[in-house]
């Protein structure tokens, strides 16, 4: 075990969780304003002066236009525009983490000897370098980073489940700005290695929100097309805080149709609100998560393996929590889906899980050792809880194929293949050069059709190349 007091951070699209160890003893989680969860939303007051966590949620309604609900899926921009003011996403991330840093000391007395940051499979060496970054500008040591599939499985694996050596825990990491599923391999030696992993780094919870708002912006619309219209496309401060509303109202009431069959959503500028059934929610959310379904399955078959390696399906994430995510999977790999309480606490727990001091040091890549069972394991259905909280999911259903994917609905901000299609530097420059191409062509008495298609394919060539690094950049 390592000496001193450990830190494990799972810096989420949503929210931002914290873990804390001294020694051998036993993992617990830092409590923000009471709660576990803080959430990773900043908002910039002034130039250098940003708030994070719950004071930014509550000032989002005064000042929307200078609020970033999920820093996390701008770590590939770079620079954040806020109030008219272009903001480092680092410092942004910092603001954050250094709620992290200033609890870790008040409850330990000091800062943290080591410090681990997870981050997703797919994520490249630029949005690692400021994950890095971040955590130093946040007043805390260089962070090892390990990546979230692998801090997941760690954790179900030393924590009661029974996937013994040989066999692969498939890890479904639904959270609410991405998705990840990934298979996870335990050696003979205990090392955990990731044989595959898919991802939709542009889907996650936030879609089951856009779905339900454009159900209820068609509700909207048909008894007021402008009201619909200021909520779509806001452009005075009023119009934003009630946009914001609406998307906050909407994730309220997908959380809690979670727990319980019904609930109803306040409509602005109509002043009344509207009931919405499980069912109806889940009717409008399922094309999403059958998408996460299909990369799953994607993700097996990647690994090379068959039913008979699958020791267990293991949810994380808070968007797991959604009911028909566990159906969904039973239905596709006949295999109950193993849960938690709070599925937002695995990966940082378990970026803490049985490492030891060599561990720690290993920089972020795919393999971790676990203490080896001694027994074989058990059939998948027979699973232990991990400390009294994990339960399997048993819906009875039979199994279908996921359907096909389709459109996840509104988004927050623009995918990084269309954010690079629309450069307008990049489309500048291709001109410039595709002009010069044609003049060149046109002095050395080419024919008037051939000086243009010199232009053409020049600018084309240009600009492919321009999109191409971009997206490698962007990794």
């Amino acid at each position: 075990m390592a000496n001193g007091v450990l830190l494990g951070i799972d810096f989420g699209t949503s929210n931002t969780v914290a873990m804390v160890r001294r020694g051998d003893t036993e993992a617990r989680p830092l409590l923000f304003d009471g709660s576990p969860l803080l959430p990773s939303a900043v908002l910039l007051e002034g130039p250098g002066d940003v708030l994070a966590g719950t004071d930014a949620v509550r000032s989002a309604r005064l000042y929307p236009d200078r609020y970033e609900p999920n820093p996390k899926r701008r770590m590939a921009d770079g620079i954040v525009l806020l109030g008219g003011h272009e903001t480092d996403v680092v410092d942004l991330v910092a603001a954050v983490l250094s709620r992290v840093a200033v609890e870790a000391r008040q409850v330990t007395g000091q800062v943290p000897d080591h410090v681990v940051a997870t981050h997703p499979e797919i994520w490249g060496t630029s949005r690692l370098g400021r994950l890095t970054e971040s955590v130093v500008r946040a007043g805390l040591p260089a962070p090892k980073l390990v990546s979230e599939p692998v801090a997941a499985a760690a954790y179900f694996l030393a924590e009661g489940s029974r996937v013994g050596p040989g066999r692969c825990a498939v890890v479904y990491d639904f959270g609410a700005g991405t998705f990840d599923a990934s298979v996870v391999r335990r050696g003979p030696d205990g090392a955990l290695t990731v044989l595959a992993s898919e991802g939709l780094p542009e889907v996650g919870g936030l879609d089951l929100d856009a779905a339900l708002v454009e159900h209820l912006g068609r509700l909207i619309a048909q008894r007021d097309r402008d009201a619909w219209d200021r909520l779509r496309r806001p452009t005075s401060v009023a119009d934003r805080r009630a946009h914001w509303q609406l998307w906050e109202d909407v994730r309220l009431a997908k959380e809690s149709l979670s727990r319980r069959p019904q609930t109803s959503v306040h409509l602005p500028f109509l002043d009344e609100s509207v009931p919405v059934s499980r069912e109806e929610f889940e009717h409008l959310a399922e094309p999403v998560i059958a998408r996460t379904v299909t990369v799953t399955r994607a993700a097996v078959r990647s690994a090379g393996i068959g039913p008979q390696d699958v020791g267990g399906i293991f949810l994380v994430g808070g968007s797991s929590r959604v009911p028909l995510v566990a159906t969904l999977l039973h239905r596709a790999f006949e295999i109950p889906p193993t849960v938690l309480e709070q599925p937002e606490l695995v990966v940082a727990e378990g970026a803490l899980s049985r490492l030891d001091a060599h561990e720690e040091r290993t920089p972020a890549g795919v393999t971790m050792t676990l203490p080896v069972p001694e027994t074989e394991s058990e059939p998948p259905t027979q699973r232990i809880p991990a400390k009294g909280t994990a339960r399997p999911v048993v819906p009875a259903a039979p199994p279908v194929p996921a359907p096909a994917p389709e459109n996840p609905g509104l988004r927050h901000e623009r995918p990084p293949v269309r954010r690079h299609l629309a450069d307008p530097w990049g489309v500048a420059a291709a001109a410039v050069l595709g002009i010069l191409a044609g003049v060149v062509a046109a002095a050395a008495d080419a024919a008037a059709l051939t000086a243009i298609a010199a232009a053409a394919a020049v600018a084309v060539l240009v600009y492919a190349v321009r999109v191409v690094l971009g997206l490698a950049f962007d990794r």
